[in-house]
């Protein structure tokens, strides 16, 4: 038969009789003075219970809202993947190159006469993708560009009409210029 906890700590010594009816005591007086309404009751353990749990849920909804960022931004990127993999060119060896700034460092693509044009128009671009360049349609690029700007290294402003205030408006370039 189990013993209450009062009994064990008289038989452990670690209380007297004397400390275990004062005890007994204090809770009965505790109790009927909550009863009558002239003491409240202790509602600290309550109320640290509470707080605890509002806490663990306020943690684990950031867990959560973590998770779901990640989850996105993974869903994000094998978007783009299936974006450039679907839409890139076929890669040139010509002795053609087409030169270009990414983070601070002129980088060259291997292109053609027809696909230089389109990459100084405007109707094609430059991707980063998985450590190499890509050339992508313009519309490819630009919905790369809503869901990664990082990823889109060259994507120059199409132009339909010639801009009024240009100075050398009148100056055409020749088309056997090479830079």
């Amino acid at each position: 038969m189990s013993m209450s906890l009062r009994d064990q700590l008289l038989k452990a010594g670690l209380v007297n009789e004397k400390q275990a009816k004062q005890a007994v005591k204090q809770k009965q007086k505790q109790s009927r003075m909550e009863h009558r309404g002239q003491a409240e009751k202790d509602r600290s353990q309550e109320e640290a219970v509470l707080q605890a749990q509002a806490e663990k849920l306020a943690k684990d909804q950031e867990l959560n809202r973590a998770q779901e960022e990640k989850k996105r931004r993974k869903a994000e990127q094998a978007q783009i993947k299936q974006l450039i993999e679907t839409s890139r060119l076929p890669k040139l060896t010509t002795e053609d190159y087409y030169n270009f700034v990414d983070d601070k460092k002129v980088k060259r693509l291997s292109v053609n006469v027809m696909m230089r044009d389109k990459l100084s128009k405007g109707s094609l671009a430059i991707v980063r993708y998985e450590g190499r360049y890509e050339v992508v349609p313009r519309a490819t690029a630009e919905r790369i560009q809503e869901r990664d700007p990082k990823r889109v290294v060259l994507l120059n402003v199409q132009s339909g009409e010639p801009d009024p205030d240009d100075p050398y408006a009148a100056y055409q370039v020749p088309d056997d210029l090479m830079w």
